[in-house]
């Protein structure tokens, strides 16, 4: 009788080198969303943009706000000043914070 002969197991072909993909993830604010929320409710708006710079500038109001009812009114001219240099504290924070972020990925 003639013995059926088995062909040689083989190990299986090496699998092709993977590609590894990485994905980034990165939080930006958003200037308009920032602007908005500086011109609608001043230095709480600015919160959104930073903390520090909100809570410093809720400080400056409340001097401001203080000082203008100790001067009957007069001292509360310097309110809109105050609000405009919110918009501007917030925009280049937003800005700030976004370049910050971005730095993070770009390696030498």
């Amino acid at each position: 009788m003639q013995q059926k002969m088995e062909p040689p197991i083989l190990p299986p072909p090496p699998l092709p080198p993977q590609i590894q993909q990485t994905i980034i993830i990165i939080e930006r604010k958003s200037q308009l969303v920032s602007l908005l929320l500086t011109f609608f409710l001043g230095p709480l708006g600015l919160l959104y943009s930073t903390v520090i710079g909100g809570i410093i500038n809720i400080v400056i109001w409340g001097v401001a706000f203080i000082f203008g009812i100790l001067t009957f009114g007069l001292g509360l001219l310097i309110f809109p000043l105050l609000w405009i240099i919110c918009i501007v504290w917030g925009a280049i924070a937003v800005s700030s914070y976004n370049k910050s972020q971005m730095s993070g990925l770009i390696r030498p």
